[in-house]
Order: C-alpha cells, then sequence, then structure tokens
C-alpha cells in the first residue's frame, strides 16, 4: 500500500478483485474517497480544499455557459461508471452529458452495457495518479476530457484509441481552455458568486454582439 500527502491524499492497493472494488464502492457514504479501478489495481483518492475548489468551480463554468446557450446537458458529477468485461472503473470530479442529454435524461441509473458513457469528463489531478486515466477513458470511449493541473487547463479529444489536445471544446462549441483558465486563475481575487456573474455577462456579450 502507498501513501501520498499532497493536495490529494491517494491510497493505491493492487490485486483488487473486482467484486472486492464494488463492495468497497458501495460500502461508502457519498462519494469520497473517488475510486479508479483497472485491472485489479484501486486507487482511492480523497480530495481537499482546492481539489474540490478548481473542480466545482469549473463545473460551474459548465453550467453557466450551456444555460446562457442554451445547451442542454445532463450533470451526472462523480457517478461510477464500470465495465465488468474490461474490468475497469472511474468516479471523475465533473462528469457531463451533452449530446446524449436527452438519450439519458430518462435513466435514473446508468449501465455502460448499454449506455454511452459521459460526453465530457472532468478530472482535477494535481498530483500524479497512479493509473493511466487516458488509457482507461479511451477504453470505455469516453469522447473529452478535460484535466486542470493545479495551474492549468488542458482539453483533450478522443481520436481512434488516444486522445489529442485541443485548443476548445468540441461537447461544448466554443468555451476555450485559455477562457476557463482566465476565469480560474482569478479565483483569489474575487469571490465565487462574482466569477461567475462576470463569465456569464461575458458569455452574454459574445452572444448578443
Amino acid at each position: 500500500m502507498q501513501v501520498i500527502e499532497s493536495p490529494e491524499t491517494r491510497i493505491v492497493l493492487e490485486n483488487v478483485r473486482w467484486e472486492t472494488f464494488l463492495e468497497l464502492s458501495e460500502q461508502r457514504r457519498g462519494s469520497v474517497p473517488r475510486m479508479t479501478y483497472d485491472n485489479g489495481v484501486l486507487e482511492m483518492m480523497s480530495p481537499r480544499r482546492q481539489h474540490e475548489n478548481i473542480g466545482r468551480l469549473i463545473g460551474r463554468i459548465v453550467e453557466t455557459y450551456s444555460e446562457v446557450l442554451e445547451i442542454e446537458i445532463q450533470s451526472v458529477a462523480s457517478t461510477t461508471f464500470k465495465r465488468k468485461e474490461l474490468k475497469k472503473a472511474f468516479e471523475a470530479d465533473e462528469s457531463y452529458y451533452v449530446q446524449h442529454a436527452e438519450q439519458i435524461r430518462p435513466k435514473e441509473e446508468l449501465d455502460l452495457e448499454v449506455d454511452p458513457p459521459p460526453d465530457l469528463v472532468i478530472e482535477v489531478e494535481i498530483t500524479s495518479s497512479a493509473i493511466q486515466k487516458f488509457k482507461l477513458f479511451a477504453a470505455m470511449g469516453v469522447p473529452e476530457v478535460w484535466r486542470h493541473d493545479g495551474e492549468h487547463l488542458e482539453m483533450f479529444r478522443l481520436q481512434g484509441s488516444v486522445y489529442e489536445a485541443i485548443d476548445s471544446s468540441h461537447a461544448l462549441q466554443g468555451l476555450s481552455a485559455a477562457t476557463i483558465d482566465g476565469v480560474l486563475q482569478r479565483r483569489f481575487d474575487f469571490g465565487e458568486t462574482a466569477l461567475i456573474r462576470e463569465f456569464r455577462q461575458l458569455i452574454v456579450s459574445l452572444r448578443t454582439g
């Protein structure tokens, strides 16, 4: 077992059976620690304030952008997405259905054997994960991933079996990594409500201008 102390506390266990992972995930209260499972390797990550603040603020940006532009989304937050046949599972910081929002909307539970994966997964990863997340996301068919390292946001789009960096989102057309970074980099200078209000006004002005 390996424990890493930092803005995120990570515990990594090896040779964990799929059934054990399921039992552990179901015994938790809420979604902490967040779990990632890949072929017997189980990583449990407990986020601290910096991690949660960045993730939730990015989520608010997504939700504000989609509201102003009248884009229907379905938030699935840190839902456990799993594929038994692949022996892979993940819980993102934030995740959304955009292109498949209407397909998913009436469903109380999701089954990736029949349902598509989220159109957008957002990961805050200030410390390195023991699991190669991009390979896991690619195997599970996640079309777009945003990753924030504590300083900058990067966006990636699945092309074939690998992710390629992009400047602007495909899931949410017109929303760029630079725009989101501009908001996040000011989070210590202004309150969260003020930042989101200013972002909303920017999107409204671009839409009407």
